[in-house]
């Protein structure tokens, strides 16, 4: 047993929406923290269409919904976590902004044996758990978009963590949430992106050398390869800034080629393509 019942979320963008909807449906009491109040009402009416579409397609019964919209406030405020037992941070990929906030964190939520988790997608959790007093109660949790339908998550331990703590994250995650779970140690992407990453970059290499078009290029994968989306179609998807910046994260770790950010992809997001977000990137949406 995990021991967690109340659970904050840092950041109630998509990935942040998506990880307090899998958790208020299975009967967690959330609490999700944005900035600005705009902020947050935009997260709870990106709840609120996540789970009304699970009642379209009759994967959720309306009170159900009603009921997982009930266990979920939100606040502006990180202080309204000191009673969490499980805190996950879920912001953009900016170390410095996540580093502010689990220095905060550690300054407010109250008990000794709350875990605080990142859900960062490439930078090391032993640099998260430095700015804390307590780094043996710090590990990463890693979703996958969109939470609510994606089974995964990873799970990332330091050379710092405890063992109880690794456990309890873990039983919360599958017996609470119904995702499997991989584990990997504390290293640049982490399973998942150390293999993605390289191959998204290497798509867009290849359209930047006008290989094959865009197209013709994603087309080659989902068919060849079975994908449900090709490699510039799923980086629009993901967005070009995370993208870029998640790739920053990974050269600075390895110094390897294969992790650096190509040209094109620099000047798309300098330009403000972003991919679906924007309206505009490889494609227009």
């Amino acid at each position: 047993m995990s021991g967690i019942s109340k659970l904050g979320v840092v950041g109630g963008g998509q990935m942040g929406a998506g990880i307090a909807e899998v958790a208020a449906r299975a009967g967690t009491d959330v609490m999700i923290m944005e900035v600005k109040p705009e902020f947050a009402e935009k997260s709870r009416e990106r709840l609120v269409r996540s789970l009304d579409r699970a009642v379209e397609r009759g994967k959720l019964e309306p009170t159900d919904r009603d009921t997982a919209l009930e266990r979920v406030g939100f606040t502006t405020d990180l202080a309204e976590f000191a009673d969490r037992d499980l805190v996950i941070e879920a912001i953009t990929e900016d170390e410095d902004l996540k580093l502010g906030i689990f220095k905060t964190l550690d300054a407010v939520v109250e008990s000794e044996q709350a875990i605080l988790a990142s859900n960062t997608s490439s930078i090391p959790i032993t640099r998260l758990a430095a700015a804390t007093a307590r780094p043996s109660h710090v590990v990463g949790m890693h979703f996958f978009n969109p939470v609510p339908v994606m089974a995964l998550m990873e799970l990332v331990t330091t050379v710092r963590s405890d063992e109880s703590v690794e456990s309890r994250a873990e039983a919360y995650a599958t017996e609470s949430l119904g995702k499997t779970v991989i584990r990997a140690k504390d290293r640049g992407g982490f399973v998942v992106n150390m293999l993605l990453v390289p191959y998204l970059l290497g798509g867009i290499r290849m359209y930047e050398a006008g290989v094959a078009t865009a197209e013709d290029i994603d087309t080659g994968m989902r068919l060849g390869a079975n994908h449900p989306m090709g490699p510039l179609e799923l980086s629009d998807f993901i967005g070009l800034d995370t993208m870029k910046l998640v790739a920053d994260v990974l050269f600075d770790e390895y110094k390897e080629p294969l992790y650096a950010s190509p040209p094109l992809l620099t000047r798309m997001v300098e330009a403000g393509l972003l991919g679906r977000k924007t309206g505009q990137g490889f494609y227009r949406y």
